[in-house]
């Protein structure tokens, strides 16, 4: 059994006083605790506060890229030729705000969305370790487990409790990432030119020709692009054993450094879901609301549509500023997270 955890801290060092090393639950730390684990779960909420700081960070850092990916994904053939040329023109026709077109959901969405994600995560870590990987039988079969304390969560648990967190928190990314995405594909300087007005009224249009399921169009493909969190939180505790063990860097500097570089590994391997779920969002939805025909009504769709029309290279569209953008991002947003874990009671 065993506390709560901070759940991506490295494990303790040795200046670190025995008191307050009984105290972590190893398992759910990205570096991993020999430190005997103590039944408590008093710090969850901690996971929760920190992630509104790691929602701010991320959007700071990383909106302009998303727009520019979002803008490459969802464009015409020609309209852009590349990454630079979608900054360039975007900058020139709407000044550098309109490479934070559809900020303000995300800003409001990332706090939450971050809140609920490493906060749940935070509590699938510690009810995994307690519940499923400290019974031998399970370890036996984990992969990789061997190789870890039997007090810590092995890197397979950390990679499950990410899927299960990307799940829950979908239920709230969904709609926050489709106001966004519509919001940012919308070209036109003139604001009174744009259908929407800001994410009020455009919540407020799809809500009222297309109710709430209209809104979380897009649900099931967001729900299967953070599966893929399995690689993300996976990679970021094999990345942290590995620095604590065999680098003389400092905490934060471990949080940076593999918080950005899990990051990429989870964009490269879940990047062509992400483009598909684009597709969806930003497709006319018809009827009342007047933006056009609908043309993907699956999935299956959108991911035959991008085949079509580009190849395997459509999958991959808009991936650069994608790239560019998940590693200081991220790395950012965990160390704010890691910092306020560590500052909270």
């Amino acid at each position: 059994m065993s506390t709560a955890p901070t759940p991506l801290e490295t494990s303790p060092t040795p200046s670190i006083p025995e008191h307050q090393t009984s105290k972590r639950m190893g398992g759910s730390t990205a570096g991993g605790g020999n430190a005997p684990p103590v039944t408590s779960s008093k710090r969850d909420y901690k996971g929760f506060v920190a992630g509104v700081f790691s929602g701010i960070a991320k959007l700071s850092v990383g909106h302009p890229f998303d727009t520019v990916k979002v803008r490459l994904q969802t464009s015409k053939d020609g309209h852009f030729k590349g990454p630079l040329d979608c900054v360039l023109q975007t900058v020139r026709k709407e000044g550098v705000s309109g490479l934070y077109k559809g900020a303000t959901p995300p800003l409001v969405g990332w706090m939450v969305m971050d809140s609920v994600m490493l906060g749940s995560l935070t509590l699938y870590r510690r009810l995994l370790h307690e519940n499923v990987f400290s019974r031998p039988e399970i370890r036996r079969i984990t992969p990789f487990a061997k190789y870890q304390d039997l007090h810590t969560l092995p890197s397979f648990g950390h990679g499950i409790a990410g899927i299960m967190a990307g799940t829950t928190v979908s239920f709230i990314a969904a709609p926050v990432e489709h106001v966004k995405a519509r919001l940012q594909i919308q070209y036109a300087a003139d604001k009174s030119k744009r259908m929407y007005s800001g994410p009020i009224d455009c919540t407020r249009k799809i809500l009222r020709t297309h109710g709430l399921s209209g809104l979380y169009r897009g649900l099931c493909a967001t729900i299967f692009f953070r599966s893929f969190f399995f690689f993300w939180w996976g990679a970021y505790d094999v990345l942290s054993r590995l620095m604590r063990e065999r680098t003389e860097l400092s905490t934060p500097a471990i949080n940076f450094w593999a918080g950005g570089i899990s990051a990429q590994i989870f964009w490269i391997t879940s990047y062509p879901s992400d483009v598909v779920k684009q597709r969806l969002m930003t497709d006319p939805m018809g009827g009342a609301l007047g933006d056009g025909q609908r043309q993907f009504r699956w999935w299956k769709d959108a991911a035959v549509a991008v085949y079509r029309e580009r190849g395997w290279r459509g999958y991959w569209r808009g991936f650069v500023p994608c790239f560019l953008r998940a590693f200081p991002a991220n790395a950012m947003a965990l160390v704010a997270f890691e910092g306020v874990m560590r500052w909270l009671p």
